[in-house]
């Protein structure tokens, strides 16, 4: 098993060395992480464990919004909203213990997540061959 101290090195090293849009998905994919966990924490009357899942959801959200650059793409805006609904969301699930309501915002990220998967491995991909140029023997 992996040390605590180990992980967490490791960890670093894959963030300090990850692309942008590397660090984007592993932004999503820890915030699906922690929705799941406060899921699982508030249907179990976990009510201390689901709010540090939700605080940190919470943290993870204002990164992506403060982030966001508005002037890149016509749907920044958009985008910029589902941020906040969802952080109105998960505050209201927080002081209200309600797990259905993270359960929403979930639903909610996963697409998400699925399609900044999909623009990374579009944009990972190692350029095709190029093309042959035939000789021209004049």
């Amino acid at each position: 098993m992996m040390s605590s101290a180990l992980r967490n090195r490791y960890l670093g090293d894959a963030v300090t060395t990850a692309s942008p849009g590397r660090l984007l998905v592993m932004l999503y994919e820890r915030l699906v992480r922690d929705l799941t966990q406060a899921e699982t924490a508030l249907r179990a009357d976990d009510r201390q464990a689901g709010s540090a899942q939700l605080i940190h959801a919470q943290d993870i959200i204002l990164e992506l919004r403060t982030s966001l650059n508005t002037d890149a793409w016509d749907g920044a805006g958009r985008l910029a909203g589902i941020y906040g609904f969802l952080l109105t969301e998960l505050i209201a699930a927080n002081v209200n213990g309600d797990a259905d309501r993270v359960a929403s915002a979930r639903g909610l990220v996963v697409p998400l997540l699925e399609a900044w998967q999909g623009a990374l491995t579009i944009v990972e991909q190692p350029a095709g061959p190029k093309p042959a140029v035939k000789a021209q023997v004049a």
